[in-house]
Order: structure tokens, then C-alpha cells, then sequence
């Protein structure tokens, strides 16, 4: 059996997040959806999976049922599979922030960079004056990255900050495109960077998913796999399912 995998988010106001964890955890266990939602003042971050019909109906709910009251509109939303259902159980969980940077200027719903559209980014990263930055994590980097790209060395996203403030000056870089594995990082990342007077600021839109489901292998300028948050572990280009061999990276799935 193929599952249906859709991983979204959305930067918005949901003051009362609080209220929705328990609707949308049974009407995700009424689909037999699995899979991790973050909820959060600041908006929603999930990846779900479960039969393609399932996930087409939780996918209508957020955008237009009465849950999020139209909130939801402008979700950013990509759609992969999986041979096997790659979640062991569904959780819905109340969040501080959707994706974790901890600076309070950096507010995606006021400002974010410049979105590049997959087609688009090639040339940009191309340009000579262009500082290209991955901001994942360094096991996400050591699995695949785009050429030339900078490896900010972070155990995890909180840190990006602190290479910003180490490595990076607004004067002396003043073209810097960042990118991720579906956009959510870079939305933060691009704010903090704007905030901080850094003043020609691009991201990937849609992140490397987008960009591996759309670029074909010929033209990318990709190399390697696209580390994801669950059992399948790596995607490749066409976003199919590439396991590597390494034991570490699936045990960093569950750490």
C-alpha cells in the first residue's frame, strides 16, 4: 500500500492554538491519519501521512473548514509517499514557537526574504555575489546540499543565530539566498537577517522538497539526499524514497 505524506505550515495568528489541539487531534484520528502537528501562536508546522482520500480531506479542513476559519488559506503544502506508513502514532503538540530560532524579532508574519521559485534558483545561486547558506542542521548537510553552499555547522536551528552574528555582516555580504528542506527554517532565518539590517535577502520557496519534485536531476545542482523527519529518511530527486545506509541518520529521527 502507497500512503499519501503532505507536510505544511503557516506563519498567521492563532492566539487560540490552545483551543484547536483537541479538534484537530480527532479529526486527524477520525481520518487514521499519523504523523506530528506543532501548534503555536504563531501559526501551524506538520507532516502527516495516511490513505491519499484522508489526507486530501484534513488538507480541505485546514484551508477551508470551520477549525481554522479560513486561517489557513496561504499553506504552504507539498505532497510525497511513502510504501509504508513512516509514523508510529499521531501527536498534536502546543509550541512556544512552530520552528524554534528564540529571537522575537524575527516575526515572519511581518517580514521574510525574497521567495525564489525552484525554476529560479539555479541562476541565483550561480551569481557570483550570492552567499548561499543551508541553514540545517550539520547531519542534514552531511546527507546532501546544494553546491557551494555554506554549512553553518548547528546542532540544531536555535543556533543559526549565533553563526549570524559570528560569520555574517550586513555590510561585507549584502546578497545572501538561504534555503531548507520545505521553507518553514528560512522563513525565521530571512526575518532574523532583515531585522539585523542585512538588506538583499532570498529564500527557496518550498525548500528542497519543492525543488527536487520540480528541478529535473539533469539540471539540478543538487547532490545527495534530502534528510526527512521520518521513517523513509531520505528523498531523492522526484522526491523518491533513498534510505542511505548509515544507521545514525534514522536514529536521529527519534532523538
Amino acid at each position: 500500500m502507497t500512503y499519501k505524506v503532505a507536510a505544511f505550515y503557516q506563519f498567521t495568528d492563532l492566539a487560540d492554538f490552545r483551543a484547536l489541539r483537541e479538534p484537530l487531534r480527532a479529526r486527524c484520528a477520525d481520518l487514521r491519519l499519523k504523523g506530528s502537528v506543532l501548534l503555536a501562536a504563531e501559526g501551524i508546522n506538520g507532516t502527516l501521512a495516511g490513505h491519499a482520500d484522508d489526507i486530501d480531506a484534513l488538507i480541505a479542513e485546514l484551508r477551508h473548514g470551520a477549525l481554522f476559519g479560513g486561517r489557513l488559506g496561504r499553506l504552504e503544502l507539498k505532497f510525497s509517499t511513502a510504501q509504508a506508513m513512516p509514523f508510529g502514532r499521531l501527536r498534536i503538540r502546543l509550541k512556544k514557537e512552530i520552528v524554534t530560532l528564540g529571537d522575537e524579532a524575527a516575526d515572519p508574519t511581518r517580514q521574510v526574504g525574497i521567495y525564489v521559485e525552484p525554476a529560479e534558483w539555479n541562476a541565483l545561486i550561480a551569481a557570483e555575489d550570492t552567499l548561499v547558506i543551508d541553514t540545517r542542521n550539520t547531519f542534514e548537510v552531511e546527507m546532501g546540499t546544494f553546491e557551494g553552499a555554506i554549512d553553518p555547522k548547528i546542532a540544531s536551528f536555535g543556533q543559526f543565530k549565533d553563526f549570524v552574528a559570528a560569520k555574517l555582516d550586513p555590510v561585507k555580504h549584502r546578497r545572501i539566498a538561504m534555503f531548507c528542506t520545505g521553507g518553514i527554517r528560512c522563513e525565521k532565518a530571512t526575518s532574523h537577517l532583515l531585522a539585523r539590517g542585512f538588506a538583499e535577502v532570498y529564500h527557496l520557496k518550498g525548500g528542497i522538497l519543492k525543488y527536487l519534485e520540480e528541478i529535473d536531476e539533469a539540471d539540478s545542482r543538487w547532490r545527495g539526499t534530502c534528510f526527512v523527519f521520518d521513517e523513509r529518511v531520505s528523498l531523492g530527486h522526484g522526491l523518491k524514497e533513498h534510505p542511505p545506509a548509515q544507521a545514525a541518520a534514522k536514529q536521529a529521527i527519534h532523538e
